[in-house]
């Protein structure tokens, strides 16, 4: 290998580490105490990889949210319901968890898409960037269903 060649894959290998480098900013919500021991508990119980993507860091540390790959999915707990969801809103479900996406996310395809556990208390949000799609959101929340499920609790199932 020239050493011109091998200073591009150092230049690159460079920036593909540093693209993943620095910490994911997560948003930390206000919970009560009985919240913040679940949403503590579904962390804890995340799975190793999502969507086969590592985790990462989050800033700040403590705050109770989680991020993999890059770009990152970010999934955040303690959040509120979204705006434009009432209990007519139709869900996506997977492994018995049912996530409400905004009906404009479900149809454009090429779109960033946020997936909300809206049947569960706190509320679980998972923010998902369009590099992903279309397998990687069912993937993802088919994966979260047991963290869901063993940790929250479920209010009203989403139909």
């Amino acid at each position: 290998m020239s050493r011109r060649t091998r200073g591009v894959v150092v230049c690159a290998s460079l920036l593909l580490t540093s693209a993943c480098s620095g910490p994911v900013p997560v948003e930390p919500p206000e919970l009560v105490e009985t919240d913040r021991a679940a949403c503590e508990g579904f962390f804890d119980d995340l799975p190793a990889t999502l969507n086969d993507e590592e985790p990462r860091d989050t800033e700040p540390a403590d705050a109770l949210g989680a991020a993999y790959g890059d770009p990152a999915m970010v999934l955040t707990c303690g959040v509120a319901l979204p705006d434009d969801y009432d209990k007519f809103s139709s869900c996506e479900e997977a492994n018995g968890v049912g996530w409400y996406v905004p009906l404009e996310e479900i149809e454009d395809q090429a779109a960033d898409v946020t997936l909300t556990a809206v049947g569960y208390q706190p509320v679980v949000r998972l923010e998902m960037p369009a590099d992903y799609r279309p397998e990687g959101a069912a993937a993802a929340i088919a994966e979260l269903a047991t963290p869901v499920k063993d940790n929250l609790r479920l209010v009203e199932g989403c139909d």
